[in-house]
């Protein structure tokens, strides 16, 4: 086995224990509001179709919420897993049900690179950091739609336009 794939095999464990940890997180924030949904969008630089998650903790400040996702990115010869810890801030607006946002947050990206027509491939892990401006607007049902432009800072995804859908647990 070549050494980037080693790389990249020995972020497994790293990134089970994160998603174990959310599991965790997120039976402790049933009780406290914690919603969750899925989230789609499209990227540039690398262009591809992004598929995801997140996670959104109440307010641990006025108007702050911490919102990690996870993300999931094909297409372009490459596959881009993403792992964002992003601190949103909520602009309340009177007479509108549209809620901005506007935030920042931390990503750890490993990407996974087709090379050639014999298979081979190669990995490479990144950190950088993202600026995020979206909005949101509660559904009949209680839940939140939202839509959201993120800039990516670093060795990241240099942009990206994501949907989701929030649900209240």
């Amino acid at each position: 086995m070549n050494r980037p794939k080693r790389k990249f095999l020995a972020l497994v464990p790293v990134i089970a224990a994160l998603l174990f940890s959310t599991a965790a997180n997120l039976a402790r924030a049933a009780v406290s509001g914690a919603e969750f949904g899925p989230r789609i969008g499209v990227s540039s630089d690398p262009d591809q179709m992004v598929l995801g998650g997140q996670l959104e903790f109440p307010e641990f400040a006025p108007h702050m919420t911490v919102d990690p996702n996870v993300e999931l990115g094909f297409l372009d010869n490459r596959t881009v897993v993403s792992l964002n810890a992003d601190f949103y801030y909520h602009f309340a607006i009177q007479s509108s049900a549209w809620a901005p946002y506007a935030g920042m947050g931390l990503s750890v990206n490993v990407t996974q690179f087709e090379n050639d027509v014999f298979g081979n491939s190669n990995s490479e892990s990144n950190a950088g950091a993202n600026l995020v401006l979206g909005a949101g607007v509660p559904t009949r049902s209680g839940n939140r739609f939202f839509g959201e432009l993120r800039v990516g800072l670093g060795d990241i995804p240099a942009l990206k336009f994501m949907a989701g859908w929030n649900f209240r647990m």
